[in-house]
């Protein structure tokens, strides 16, 4: 990661958002501050990262955010470093919001995605409140596309989760496969659609994608015990289904159970039997991303590593971005919290009325006129 930002980040400039132009030079270098030559404005190198406006070290911040994230107690990390309570979970809440950013500018891009497994999880909260958290996984790569949380179970909480999903999606083969719920079936049917645009007046004709695949499947239990896995409900073309599960395994949300666990084993208020309850959902929403690109950026996947031929290491480790093609090795958390997210390029605004310098066309034929007496 190179630490100089390469963008100007005034939304007034000309140059803002473009990267790599050569108008970004050094101003304070013991103050980390830099000039844009475009705009002759300064600012500071951690503008648009969580370590903007604290006064702590960042080497501290990125412990306590590392600790965090991957399932230290917030009350371990308050006496380990003798910090107030208040100020950990401050820390957090800037680092979800930057890795929410993060995911959104990276992540949830279209790309071939050809296995998608989603999943809800009941949350208990304090004072007797209850919060449902929807997520999906890209199974062919482990890449862990995003997640919503909701008050409710209901039908608006599947069709955002079916919305993020299709953003993540190139328009073609796509097998989704959920559990029995019913909500599942309508919210992907109707998200998974494209305009199809003749030229006519009004609003186009939505067309379902031809690729598209949902498999509903559920547990087959006798007894307390599960005996096997059946499907309840699949819409769309079987023949896709051969085509794009691979060899050797079967219709399962097996992949996203898991990373369940993983969400469960490193945030506490995820668990079952915890005294650690969520206050807010938006503390459980800056959570849920900062373990989520935690995991998707920094941490090394066992089932992804390649064999090695040469060298000392007999494999190559691998994580879920790197398989899903975003990045070209392991990011440290420090490099994820000090990405910079460039903002949209400078758009003119359009002038309205007459260009200055030219008169009315009434006033100009008034002065050719010639006036005698």
């Amino acid at each position: 990661m190179n630490p100089q930002p390469t963008f100007c980040p005034n939304n007034d400039c000309p140059s803002r958002g473009i990267q790599a132009q050569g108008n970004i030079k050094v101003h304070d270098s013991l103050r980390n501050r830099w000039k844009c030559t475009t705009c002759n404005k300064t600012f500071s190198g951690r503008n648009g990262t969580p370590f903007h406006h604290l006064k702590h070290n960042e080497k501290t911040v990125v412990l306590v955010l590392t600790l965090l994230a991957y399932g230290c107690p917030p009350q371990a990390v308050v006496a380990a470093f003798s910090l107030d309570e208040r100020t950990v979970a401050s820390w957090q809440h800037k680092a979800g919001q930057h890795c929410q950013a993060v995911h959104e500018a990276l992540v949830e891009q279209p790309r071939e995605t050809t296995l998608v497994q989603t999943d809800e999880l009941r949350i208990r909260c304090q004072r007797r409140l209850v919060l449902w958290l929807a997520m999906a996984i890209c199974s062919t790569t482990r890449l862990w596309l995003g997640g919503v949380v909701s008050p409710k179970r209901d039908k608006h909480l599947a069709r955002k989760i079916a919305q993020k999903v299709k953003s993540c999606c190139h328009l073609g083969s796509v097998l989704v496969i959920t559990d029995g719920w019913t909500a599942y079936r309508e919210a992907f049917l109707r998200a998974f659609r494209s305009p199809l645009r003749l030229g006519k007046r009004g609003a186009p004709r939505l067309i379902a994608w031809s690729g598209f695949v949902l498999a509903q499947t559920v547990k087959w239990t006798e007894a307390g015990r599960v005996l096997g896995i059946r499907i309840c409900h699949l819409s769309g073309n079987r023949k896709t289904v051969g085509v794009l599960l691979p060899s050797g395994q079967v219709l399962s949300t097996a992949y996203i159970e898991r990373l369940n666990a993983t969400f469960r084993q490193r945030m506490s208020c995820l668990c079952r039997r915890s005294r650690c309850l969520v206050r807010t959902e938006s503390h459980l929403r800056a959570g849920m991303y900062l373990v989520g690109s935690v995991y998707n950026f920094c941490t090394p996947h066992k089932s992804l590593r390649l064999e090695k031929r040469s060298g000392n290491s007999r494999f190559v480790l691998r994580s879920p971005a790197m398989a899903g093609g975003l990045t070209e090795r392991i990011w440290t958390v420090g490099e994820l919290l000090c990405y910079h997210i460039a903002p949209p390029p400078y758009v003119a605004p359009k002038r309205r009325g007459r260009p200055k310098g030219k008169k009315p066309p009434q006033e100009a034929q008034g002065e050719n006129k010639v006036i005698t007496v």
